[in-house]
């Protein structure tokens, strides 16, 4: 990376973090570009202009930020975790964690999908559920997994997650929520609870 790159990358990631700050502590409509100018000690609005043409484009940026920063998040959690069971019991702690310890980040990305925002955000909503789907239909193939529809289950998986957050904010314990939800999917997805042991030893037959 060159050094006009670098400064670039780094101007920008000055405007979305400071972007993301307002949008979390004052709002949509109160996230404009004299704010964020303000917020990231900026001295003219050209300077964000010049890398996002409007407030749109903008924020399309924030989510992209945001969901990137989760990603990389549910990567590290789950590099080293085989077998779909506990994959499953992985994804689904991590996110909550994530939620949990990104609330700025969360609320800044639901007053972009309350304001207008939700076409953009629907691609990574769909690309999610396009993974849970990937990793039921791995699951039900090594025997691991009930049948079920893998689509409608990744929904009702991604739709719990999605709901701890609301709930994190008056003061539940992630960790509750999360081993709730664990405890939840397990037994609504493995195949015979007789014949496979809880989600934290591991699924035997998913690690081959």
């Amino acid at each position: 990376m060159t050094r006009r790159e670098a400064a670039t990358a780094a101007r920008k990631k000055q405007i979305i973090s400071a972007a993301i700050t307002l949008l979390a502590e004052r709002g949509y409509q109160a996230t404009t570009f004299e704010a964020i100018c303000d917020e990231a000690g900026l001295s003219s609005k050209r300077l964000i202009t010049y890398h996002f043409s409007s407030k749109d484009e903008l924020f399309t940026a924030v989510a992209d930020q945001i969901v990137a920063d989760g990603e990389a998040w549910m990567r590290l959690a789950i590099e080293s975790v085989a077998g779909t069971r506990d994959l499953l019991a992985a994804v689904i702690r991590a996110n909550v964690a994530f939620i949990a310890g990104h609330s700025q980040k969360v609320r800044a990305l639901r007053q972009i999908i309350l304001n207008g925002g939700l076409g953009n955000w629907e691609r990574h909503h769909l690309e999610s559920l396009r993974q849970l789907v990937r990793l039921f239909v791995r699951g039900q193939g090594d025997g691991v997994f009930r049948a079920f529809d893998p689509q409608v289950m990744a929904a009702a998986v991604r739709a719990s997650i999605d709901g701890a957050a609301p709930l994190l904010s008056t003061g539940l314990d992630p960790s509750m929520y999360a081993n709730e939800l664990v405890e939840l999917f397990d037994r609504s997805t493995r195949a015979e609870s007789r014949d496979i042991g809880p989600a934290h030893d591991g699924s035997r037959r998913g690690n081959r």
